[in-house]
């Protein structure tokens, strides 16, 4: 990994980087893993910002309970992101056209910017590669940034297999199994129609890192997540990287391309089949179909987007915080899935649509 000054540090990073030994520490063993380049760059660099008074609010340590029951829910009490947030831009469509006139990630203030990272094969001075990590302004836990590919062009927040490469390689460039990535599409919570993906650190495990699946196209890397809530699962390590790059973007192209809203959640996660394993080598990508909702979202209500999926309850009241039960949070979580009928037939049709490229 090379460090480069310029107007922002670059990172410039290359397959040799990836950390492919992770393992979720046991309960008799409390050691840390040892941090990446990446996972040290990042926290001091954002740990620098909130010292500064970057932010718009301080973020200390979140209260945080495991929601009695299985699923083993992490919630979390984060008053001050419900009030201090920047206003959600108002989303009318799933394919909405980028607006100049809105907020952007080209307006953002220079000290907002963590660095710039790119892959040494596509390392140049021009945008092509240039993925650009700056703070989230309205953090929900620590750590939270955002991965902005190639700013300056504009892109809307729809996924590209530029942007999902990027989701895996901050997760293979991180030791830490507590780091993770997420995608709200328009119609799925998205607040800012320029694309991005989140990334955070939380340190409990999930269910979704080891919950069982059902095979779909093992050989593409497609799985069916089994347990509440129901979604698409990809799983790959690193030397298979590109084949489920595109995998995952003919997933969501195909949900684009049928109005479909998406949310999707990158993590650590042990391979299909071995899932009482501490191993995090891989990655487990965990696609959502569900309901759209558009217009501007209530900043103050429970809104079931990429973190909620994946078992990570942000809440913004203490009341509901302190009372709400895991039968109650899949209650809510339910109404913005699609039934279950249309989802096996949804499953049908991405099979299909991904067996075209496996005809000779």
């Amino acid at each position: 990994m090379e460090v480069r000054e310029s107007s922002a540090i670059r990172l410039v990073y290359c397959n040799q980087d990836f950390v492919d030994d992770v393992c979720r520490p046991n309960i008799l063993d409390d050691k840390k893993a040892i941090p990446s380049s990446f996972d040290t760059m990042l926290k001091a660099a954002w740990s620098d910002r909130m010292r500064k008074g970057v932010f718009r609010y301080h973020l200390g340590d979140l209260q945080t309970r495991i929601l009695p029951g299985p699923s083993r829910y992490v919630a979390q009490l984060n008053v001050k992101r419900g009030i201090e947030r920047r206003k959600p831009e108002e989303i009318l469509n799933i394919k909405q056209n980028y607006n100049p006139e809105q907020f952007n990630f080209n307006k953002i203030k220079p000290e907002e910017v963590i660095f710039e990272m790119t892959h040494h094969e596509q390392f140049n001075e021009s945008e092509l590669g240039r993925i650009m990590v700056i703070v989230n302004v309205s953090p929900l836990e620590f750590g939270h940034c955002l991965f902005i590919p190639e700013p300056s062009s504009c892109f809307p927040q729809v996924l590209t297999p530029s942007a999902i490469r990027t989701g895996i390689e901050a997760l293979l460039l991180s030791s830490d199994p507590g780091f993770r990535v997420g995608f709200n599409s328009l119609g799925a919570f998205a607040s800012v129609n320029h694309l991005h993906l989140h990334g955070y650190y939380l340190d409990h495990e999930l269910q979704v890192e080891c919950a069982s699946v059902r095979p779909l196209i093992p050989e593409k890397g497609l799985y069916c997540l089994t347990h509440f809530p129901v979604g698409f699962l990809f799983y790959t390590e690193i030397d298979h990287l590109d084949n489920v790059v595109r995998a995952i973007s003919q997933v969501t192209d195909y949900l684009l391309e049928g109005n479909q809203a998406h949310n999707l959640f990158f993590t650590r996660g042990c391979p299909p089949g071995d899932t009482h394993v501490g191993s995090r080598r891989g990655v487990r990508i965990v696609v959502w179909p569900r309901i759209s909702c558009f217009g501007a979202k209530e900043e103050s209500a429970f809104n079931v987007a990429l973190c909620e999926l994946a078992g990570h309850l942000p809440f913004k009241n203490k009341q509901d915080y302190d009372s709400s039960t895991e039968d109650e949070v899949k209650s809510i979580i339910q109404k913005y899935l699609i039934p279950h009928e249309e989802f096996l037939q949804l499953e049908k049709q991405v099979i299909a649509h991904l067996r075209m490229d496996l005809c000779p």
